[in-house]
């Protein structure tokens, strides 16, 4: 997918060819950044700070972490954790990312080991490459259909933030099976197996807002 100047599948990323990489990918539709250790953006070129609308004296500095949407940040953490500590060179995987104000962005991300001049990994390359919205509609934010009812979007959000069935039906006034009615009616409508993977989905699908607590479904998706 990514030019193989950039990316070798057996090969660690030498830090002297950082500059060539940042130039091979000036043009639009690559993401491109060089992450530390402490997986902290360093460098991006153009394309990654229009898509994420933010400046470099914005990005600079940040943890990658924070722009990837919760439904997928623990196991790319986990690719990024092998890379530095030397039990892969390369990893590729889809990637869902949060942008402020705006929708998430899904797309493949490449990661690359960076070396130095020590035995270990200096920092990680990263390169993002996203998908059309259309293509995407289906797979991480649907449209913004109103599929849940208000009753069901409090339960969303009590299961988010945690509550287990007890806690929900006292706070919403339910008894408890009125509330396994109901969470069982969402796992049909979301196609899910459990309470876990429902938040998941949810947050996936652009459901449930990101980046704020106690979590929040969208009123563009409540009847």
């Amino acid at each position: 997918m990514f030019s193989a100047s950039v990316a070798h599948d057996h090969e660690v990323f030498k830090e002297e060819s950082l500059a060539d990489a940042f130039r091979a990918t000036e043009g639009p539709g690559v993401c491109m950044a060089h992450l530390d250790r402490a997986l902290a953006i360093r460098h991006a070129n153009p394309e990654f700070f229009r898509r994420f609308g933010e400046t470099s004296a914005e990005l600079c500095g940040r943890r990658f972490s924070e722009l990837i949407h919760p439904s997928v940040r623990t196991p790319m953490m986990r690719n990024f954790a092998r890379l530095l500590e030397g039990k892969h060179h390369r990893f590729a995987s889809r990637v869902i990312a949060v942008r402020l104000g705006a929708e998430p962005l899904t797309g493949t991300l490449t990661g690359v080991a960076v070396q130095g001049g020590a035995p270990d990994a200096t920092g990680v390359l990263v390169l993002m490459r996203t998908i059309g919205h259309e293509a995407d509609a289906e797979s991480a934010v649907i449209g913004r259909k109103k599929i849940l009812s208000k009753i069901d979007a409090k339960i969303l959000e009590g299961i988010a933030a945690g509550l287990s069935t007890i806690p929900l039906a006292a706070r919403l006034y339910l008894s408890r099976q009125g509330v396994e009615y109901h969470v069982s009616g969402l796992l049909r409508k979301l196609q899910v197996p459990n309470r876990a993977a429902l938040v998941s989905r949810a947050y996936s699908m652009g459901v449930l807002n990101v980046g704020v607590w106690p979590p929040k479904v969208i009123e563009d998706f409540i009847k």
